[in-house]
């Protein structure tokens, strides 16, 4: 099934069981999702919208930290909500051992041997790993593997 039957499917769901928290989110998904698709004149692919769910999570966890920091509990566990909705859409997160292979896999098939490298790795690890592990905690494996 794909990614938008799914949160169309959950947004039904989340009606008739009248839980606004996650009917608010669902639907705001489906808005960006809408908004990318007018703006662009396309109609996106699975990858399309697992990042458009991605940047949704992260721009949660940021608005989090920032009500934690400003003593705002009410406000920052309405983030935590919502971000617990949305990566129920994603897809499994890749374990540790997954990701080292991912890089190592990269590294040999793009024949990288030092930093100049880089984008080169992180091109063919970022199509991959979207939505299942945080991009910039793969860049500084990446790195450690490159400068040893």
């Amino acid at each position: 099934m794909s990614l938008l039957t799914q949160l169309k499917d959950a947004q039904k769901d989340a009606m008739r069981a009248k839980d606004k928290i996650t009917l608010g989110t669902i639907r705001m998904a489906l808005a960006e999702i809408k908004q990318r698709e007018i703006d662009n004149q396309i109609t996106l692919d699975e990858a399309a919208i697992t990042s458009v769910i991605v940047k949704m999570v992260k721009q949660r966890r940021d608005a989090h930290d920032q009500f934690i920091n400003a003593g705002r509990e009410d406000l920052a566990q309405t983030e935590a909500s919502e971000i617990s909705v949305l990566e129920g859409f994603l897809p499994k997160p890749l374990s540790e051992e997954e990701i080292l292979q991912l890089i190592d896999q990269a590294i040999s098939d793009c024949g990288a041997s030092g930093m100049q490298d880089m984008g080169k790795v992180m091109g063919l690890i970022k199509s991959q790993a979207e939505g299942k592990a945080d991009i910039g905690k793969i860049s500084g494996l990446i790195k450690q593997r490159l400068n040893a």
